[in-house]
């Protein structure tokens, strides 16, 4: 497929560019119809939602609120009430608002605080708040702040009204997308190589965004689903377009025509990248455990853009290679191959200084790699799941204004009142009890409608305080069932807490659900128990640590308002999943692009020091690069003007970091080294059982035993690495067969025609030279060269083989 993309390119480009434009038009013309339905089946608070949206139909519409505040004097004085009454009768007018009920109507003392200097409205719209236009509502917020005068406060708070302090759309996208080029461009050095992930990528996502759209129609998809679309979709499609473009280069600089480089990249890391995306959605389609409808639409969303992105690694990319040819290099590149021919295929620098130093020094590398993660993790011990509000709002949004104004004038409760819906019973009875509860401030019951009575509770605590939550408890388990009323707590606090619990209960199991997955993928991919156990060990341990970076920042609030994301608060209940799904997915991602590297050399060698060594020698920069993106990518979701978007970014960036610069570098390879030949140890009777399917290409050679090398290390006398060393393998009559430099860590490998007795001669500057007999057999041979002094005894062998 790669090759026919590559031939047939401007078909490839064609069908690219019409699915695009396509798709954006007919998204465009239907327009969205995303469902915030966040309910949970077999809920208290869900109950109670199904009881008032049958009984109050036409309290559909979103309500908002206007406050205000004198510094001196009463909102009643009439030089308030006279410039606050007109405006709020002219938004009354106003298209797409049902009503607004304010303090100076009659029966709206109550809407005026205590000291009297504290008073609000509600404000109905006809639609709930992502229907109402952007126009309304910036036409309310104008009126309405327009009464403001020194010494009359005037702010306004509510979902609808939230919606005109969202940034411009695609501003996270786009942040994310220029930072992610400075990137690439710092990788490859090219212009044109640069551009195509992000072609890629931006090709992936708008197909994606635009499917999303459509699909909005014909089943539920939550607003918030473009956004973790995006978040996702950016970040591997280019990763994915990286990891392919880089070993299409790698090919061309060892010497491989454009098109034969960019068939092999795409049948090497292009089965990686398909691998790595079919992982990724597993992960995602372990949130169907949960049973939340919502997140169904959140899997749907995601998985969209995954497949996409994917897809167009997997064609589009190589057809934009066939266009560019040789211009995938820079300048400098494409002068040198032509001057001294291709690169050499062993890797220096220090890539190979860093796998030498871990192979050397696993135990300690192990032990600092996982101390430091077990101290980030260590404020996961103290989450705290629940809602977000506009009380998490940045202090100088109008909307963390009303807020605070409203919790100043009316208690901290006012903000989040629970809502108990009766059903059957005496409600006024029940209002009786609810007032003289621990922790309730005010109770209050609203005239019954088709035989059902709503009581509005207001706490004397905030709607993020434990107290809240306790006094959710005591009305559902004492206060309700002794008054004999059939009747269910809702309301937004309670139904967060209700999302907390059911979280917290169905969480185990989610996360089994997607070890469990990953698991067998990886034991099928690469024939090992052992490299499947440590994925998901260091999954885990990613997990831990970025979800202890998350409750530092946004619970604890170390540095929420210099982040600019507002107040610190709980995490968001449902926010664990989508985390630990995305999460996953990407760990994953960088386990098989580094473990099918190192399996393959496995394959050739069956030597694991070399396989561990080679793989990350070969795959850490480019995992580097990638992850660097992904950070960029997720932490310029901070932008995105939605506290869940922030937290989802700022998580997901840590981890990221976390995983790729501590355990892929560092963690994982040193548990490699101290495993041994295990890590590629599977059950003869488990392997004859399982599927065959491998991440890396089918060997070239006949089946069977694999090519015969000999290989390992040149050292000096006291052991300490020679790079730069020339080994040779020559017949016994002294004809050369192979010759190699050795590595910055002094490794070497040398290929072997066959079996049977050759002589290895090794010898470097500054160093005597070395010469000794090796026998080869089916097998690879490993063979560590000590290089002597000039002046030790045998330190001229090789001229005497010569």
């Amino acid at each position: 497929m790669a090759r026919w993309c590559y031939r047939h390119r401007l078909v490839v480009l064609l069908i690219w560019v019409g699915a695009v434009f396509g798709l954006g038009v007919a998204g465009t013309a239907a327009g969205t119809d995303y469902a915030n339905e966040f309910s949970l089946p077999n809920t208290d608070s869900t109950r109670a939602y199904q009881l008032l949206e049958k009984a109050f139909p036409q309290a559909a519409g979103d309500t908002d609120t206007v406050v205000w505040k004198v510094d001196e004097g009463s909102v009643r004085d009439e030089s308030v009430r006279s410039r606050i009454e007109p405006k709020l009768a002219e938004i009354a007018k106003m298209a797409g608002v049902g009503a607004v009920a304010g303090p100076y109507a009659p029966g709206g003392a109550a809407q005026i605080s205590e000291n009297g200097r504290i008073a609000y409205a509600r404000i109905t719209f006809t639609e709930q708040a992502n229907g109402v236009p952007k126009d309304t509502i910036e036409n309310v917020v104008e009126t309405a702040r327009s009464a403001e005068r020194d010494g009359l406060q005037v702010e306004l708070g509510g979902q609808a009204i939230a919606k005109t302090q969202d940034p411009p759309a695609g501003i996270a996208e786009t942040v994310g997308i220029l930072a992610a080029a400075v990137v690439l461009f710092l990788a490859f050095g090219s212009f044109f190589a640069m551009l195509l992930p992000l072609v890629v990528a931006v090709a992936a996502l708008g197909t994606g965004l635009m499917t999303i759209a459509l699909l909005s129609h014909v089943t539920d998809l939550p607003e918030f689903a473009p956004l973790l679309g995006s978040l996702i979709g950016l970040g591997v499609g280019i990763d994915y377009a990286l990891f392919i473009v880089t070993r299409h280069r790698r090919g061309i600089l060892r010497g491989a025509r454009p098109e034969d480089a960019a068939a092999t990249a795409l049948n090497t890391s292009g089965r990686a990248v398909l691998f790595a995306g079919g992982t990724v959605c597993i992960a995602l389609a372990g949130m169907l455990v949960m049973n939340m409808r919502f997140l169904d639409g959140v899997v749907i969303a995601t998985s969209v853009t995954v497949v996409l992105s994917v897809l167009a690694a997997m064609t589009l990319l190589p057809a934009l290679l066939g266009l560019l040819g040789m211009r995938v290099l820079s300048r400098r590149q494409r002068r040198r191959l032509e001057a001294t021919g291709p690169e050499p295929l062993e890797a220096n620098g220090l890539a190979a200084r860093w796998s030498s130093y871990v192979e050397r020094r696993p135990r300690s590398t192990a032990a600092m790699a996982l101390l430091a993660m077990l101290i980030l993790a260590l404020p996961v011990l103290s989450i705290r799941l629940g809602a977000t509000d506009q009380g998490n709002h940045r202090e100088s949004t109008t909307t963390r204004q009303a807020y605070d104004l409203l919790a100043e004038g009316f208690g901290p409760g006012f903000n989040g009142p629970l809502l108990v819906v009766v059903a059957n019973g005496d409600a006024n009875a029940l209002v009786s009890k609810i007032r003289t509860t621990e922790g309730v401030a005010q109770a209050g019951a609203a005239p019954a409608s088709h035989g059902v009575t709503v009581i509005q509770v207001v706490p004397t605590t905030s709607p993020q305080s434990q107290s809240t939550d306790q006094l959710i408890d005591r009305l559902r388990d004492d206060i309700v069932p002794a008054s004999g009323a059939e009747a269910h707590v809702g309301g937004v606090t309670a139904t967060f807490k209700d999302f907390a619990a059911v979280t917290g209960d169905r969480l185990p199991y989610f996360v089994a659900a997607i070890i469990s997955l990953g698991f067998l993928l990886l034991m099928v991919a690469f024939r090992s128990l052992m490299v499947p156990l440590t994925a998901a060990l260091m999954n885990l341990i990613a997990a831990a640590a970025s979800f202890g970076v998350l409750v530092a920042i946004f619970q604890w609030g170390w540095g929420t308002e210099l982040l600019g994301v507002g107040k610190e608060g709980p995490i968001t209940a449902f926010l664990p999943v989508i985390m630990l799904s995305l999460l996953f997915g990407l760990s994953m991602d960088y386990q098989v692009f580094l473990v099918s590297r190192m399996h393959e050399e496995w394959v050739h060698t069956k030597d694991n020091a070399r396989a561990v060594r080679v793989g990350l020698t070969e795959t850490s920069r480019v995992i580097n690069s990638a992850a660097l993106i992904m950070i960029c990518v997720f932490s310029a979701f901070v932008l995105s003007g939605d506290l869940e978007g922030a937290m989802a970014g700022i998580g997901l960036a840590a981890a990221v970091a976390l995983d790729a610069f501590i355990l892929r570098t560092a963690l994982v390879p040193a548990a490699m080294h101290l495993l041994g030949n295990s890590n590629w140890w599977l059950p003869a009777g488990l392997d004859k059982r399982l599927p065959h399917l491998a991440v890396e290409p089918a060997e070239e050679p006949e089946a069977g035993e694999p090519a015969p090398v000999v290989h390992g290390f040149v050292r000096d006398t006291d052991g300490a690495p020679v790079g730069d060393a020339s080994v040779t393998l020559l017949t016994k009559g002294g004809r050369q067969l192979d010759r190699v430099t050795s590595r910055a860590d002094g490794s070497y490998t040398l290929s072997v025609p066959a079996p049977g007795t050759y002589l290895l001669a090794a010898t470097a500057p500054s160093y005597g030279s070395r010469a000794r007999q090796v026998t080869i057999e089916d097998g690879p041979l490993v063979y560590d060269v000590e290089l002597p002094e000039p002046s030790e005894e045998g330190a001229d062998e090789v001229d005497a083989v010569n």
